[in-house]
């Protein structure tokens, strides 16, 4: 039962003839667009209808992306093989051809995955291997998470950019699609799948189909009973408002329903003071009459309620799947916080091991790597540099077998890549295992590479003992290094960047690789130390300084094996790998515009607070969700059509040792489509501000570990009260469109 009183209507006893008269138009919920007929694209291409949704039919590059090209796929200098691409009609996906064919869902790739879409040799893969092709001839389709560029040769300029056009054209319809028309762009083409012969009719046995391949084990007479309550002309098969007709039934949402009622009354629709009862009890901050007006403007599909300032269930429904009625705060999602404090007042987004795209000991370095992780919000990267052949040092992961790249390539990677997503500085994190002249190289490179975007001096400041603000550097590049005079050894010289955190471990392994660059690292070059400006590298001995704060400008670092020694667990965050520790800080940095910069609480900012995180004090804050249903969740096997999820629902808290926790709700058997829970989670929080909330899906497995489906995680203190959607993503980081969890959240605070 979902929570909530009936409320008595707020209109005269007698109802006013408008509302009659669109309570009667909206008796059913809006009409889906019908399944195509040979007047729109006639029988034999019913998928165009979903392109004729999106305003892209007449489009000449789509068009074209539909005929399909042969372009030559380039992955090494000799081997160039030429594969035919093709959009498929549900304007979604790209069908490519395999030398080897593969299952169906191995032989595409989503719009929705694409990161970016260059032109030109502008991937590592292009610049290294595609001299024999022109440039203008070519392009790049970079992906989100971990899949692998795919770096493209087209037969001519025109056709290389009909591809990039028309990808951005689908991403940018895509991006500007409410979670209604996605949903329905989503059925539909299961529909168009599913429609065997593509005579645009449906038997029983191709219903059947279509239930299995949107995650539905229905029972066999109930889908046959709906089946037939929709089959008007009793032919056994359904066709244009009788597949509409079941369309609508399967996509019905009675706890939608039963809210919506709560407020509306009898008569079905609600006016704009029942609307604003409805966000106050949701706990909108700024809710007004003017603000419930606006709402219905803005959501409502009906003209004549539009007209008369009402809302039917459809623009209620379309209010609650868009951004402004999901679980995250609508207005985190741009820069909102105070970007002039100093540096050190913010979390910032770090990467470790910046330069791989896979397995820490043997995986390629590449700097795409760079590329993925400033497109994911990154604005601190590590370089692990070392001696390299004629002069130029280069970038891997010393003493493994992973590849080896340029450091001057990973600087123009920076340059031409550090500020696409976030304006806000980024810091290079120099691991440096080079001797003075190479050392000198990396600084001829940096300030010749990057120009007036690096930072060579401080900036004019009434306050030299504090650090720059976010806003100050905005476009600037900080090097993050040792700085002369530097720390001493026994003998004297300088110490290389991480000699200090080794001189530990020297006794437990001595390599000669390892001693012979130590040897070469004698001193800091002077060059390279001019250059660490603002972050100046110093080592970290314990977890608990002394009483005398450190200068603003020394930035502690540690190595792996001292990090687990103090806190006995691992502490890399590379990028390259998707988990939960990925989902973890993507959901820290999801806030504040995703600008890699989040301001810490008050308590981590004043220089006398007594906050510990090991005592936090009593319990501040309740949390309180009901999980109630989820939406169109994805079929784990596509190849197994009688694969079913059985779904369920935990929640994790994360932030200080006391309130970690999770919970979970019961599994629903065979049901991904629609599967209700109504269980409410609760928990006690005694460091709110510090809490990450994680929603994670799983389909339940009673002999094996659960297998994930999807998941979202955001900061508490982004998380909105009320009826919420929770738009869930995959484990790349990957929309998930149209999968949502419905919850209703409530946070008491004491």
């Amino acid at each position: 039962m979902l929570c909530g009183r009936w409320r008595r209507c707020r209109r005269p006893p007698e109802e006013p003839p408008v509302a009659a008269q669109v309570a009667a138009q909206v008796a059913a919920p809006v009409a889906l667009p019908s399944p195509p007929t040979p007047s729109d694209g006639g029988t034999k291409r019913p998928g165009l209808r979903a392109l004729k949704k999106m305003g892209l039919t007449e489009d000449e590059d789509v068009r074209a992306m539909l005929r399909g090209s042969r372009l030559r796929k380039i992955r090494s200098r000799t081997w160039h093989k030429e594969r035919l691409y093709r959009l498929q009609e549900d304007g979604l996906s790209v069908w490519f051809q395999r030398r080897i064919p593969r299952a169906p869902s191995q032989h595409i790739f989503f719009v929705q995955h694409i990161e970016a879409v260059r032109e030109g040799h502008q991937s590592e893969g292009l610049r290294r291997f595609g001299g024999a092709f022109a440039p203008a001839r070519c392009l790049t389709i970079a992906f989100k998470g971990r899949r692998k560029n795919l770096d493209l040769a087209a037969p001519t300029a025109e056709e290389a950019q009909r591809w990039v056009r028309g990808l951005t054209k689908l991403r940018a319809r895509l991006d500007a699609m409410s979670q209604r028309e996605r949903l329905d762009h989503w059925i539909h083409s299961y529909l168009h799948r599913a429609d065997s012969n593509q005579d645009s009719k449906m038997s029983f046995k191709e219903i059947k189909s279509l239930l299995r391949m949107v995650n539905v084990d229905m029972n066999d007479m109930y889908a046959y009973l709906l089946f037939k309550e929709c089959d008007h002309s009793n032919n056994d098969r359904l066709e244009g408002a009788e597949i509409e007709e079941f369309l609508r039934r399967l996509l019905k949402r009675p706890e939608l329903e039963e809210i919506f009622h709560q407020y509306s009354g009898e008569d079905r629709v609600l006016s704009a003071p029942e609307l604003l009862e409805f966000l106050e009890d949701q706990g909108e901050e700024g809710a007004t009459l003017a603000r419930a007006q606006q709402l219905i403007q803005t959501y409502e599909l009906n003209e004549t309620a539009k007209q008369h300032e009402l809302m039917t269930l459809d623009g209620f429904m379309m209010y609650l799947l868009s951004p402004e009625g999901a679980a995250l705060d609508n207005t985190h999602t741009c820069v909102f916080q105070d970007m002039n404090q100093p540096l050190a007042h913010y979390f910032i987004s770090s990467s470790h091991n910046t330069y791989l795209t896979d397995s820490q000991i043997g995986g390629p370095s590449s700097t795409e790597a760079y590329v993925r992780a400033f497109a994911q919000g990154c604005r601190c990267v590590e370089l692990d540099c070392w001696e390299g052949p004629g002069g130029e040092p280069v970038i891997y992961h010393g003493h493994t077998l992973t590849s080896k790249i340029l450091f001057r390539d990973v600087v123009q990677a920076v340059r031409d890549h550090a500020f696409t997503l976030s304006p806000y500085p980024v810091i290079l994190s120099l691991e440096n295992h080079c001797g003075l002249e190479q050392q000198a190289a990396m600084a001829r490179h940096l300030c010749t590479i990057l120009g007036d975007m690096l930072v060579t001096q401080a900036l004019d400041s009434p306050n030299p003992e504090e650090l720059p603000s976010p806003e100050q550097l905005k476009g600037r590049v900080l090097v993050k290094g040792k700085k002369l005079p530097a720390a001493r050894s026994e003998d004297g010289r300088a110490l290389s960047d991480r000699e200090e955190e080794e001189e530990d471990d020297e006794e437990e392994e001595e390599e000669v690789e390892a001693a012979a660059q130590r040897r070469l690292a004698k001193q800091i070059s002077p060059e390279l130390s001019a250059l660490a400006v603002y972050c100046h590298a110093t080592r970290l001995r314990t977890l608990h300084p002394a009483p005398n704060a450190p200068q603003p400008c020394q930035v502690s670092s540690l190595s792996e094996r001292k990090a687990k020694k103090l806190i006995r667990e691992a502490v890399a965050l590379n990028f390259q790998t998707p988990g939960y520790e990925m989902d973890l800080n993507a959901g820290r940095f999801l806030v504040n515009g995703q600008c890699g910069y989040v301001l810490k609480p008050a308590c981590l900012r004043q220089p006398d607070s007594t906050f510990d995180p090991e005592y936090p004090g009593p319990p501040r804050t309740t949390l309180s969700i009901q999980v109630l249903t989820a939406q169109q969740l994805p079929k784990l096997n596509a190849e197994k059509p009688h694969s079913i999820v059985d779904p369920l629902v935990r929640i994790e808290i994360h932030g200080v040792p006391a309130d970690c926790a999770r919970q979970e709700t019961d599994y629903v058997l065979n049901n991904g489509f629609n599967p209700r829970w109504g269980q409410t989670l609760q928990f006690q929080l005694r460091a709110p501000e510090l809490a990450l909330v994680r929603f994670v899906v799983e389909d339940y497995d009673a002999t094996s570990p659960n297998d994930f489906v999807g998941q979202f995680t955001l900061p508490l203190s982004s998380l909105k009260q009320g009826y919420r959607h929770i738009h869930l993503l995959s484990k790349d980081g990957a929309s998930l469109s149209p999968a949502t969890l419905f919850i209703q959240i409530r946070i008491q605070r004491s």
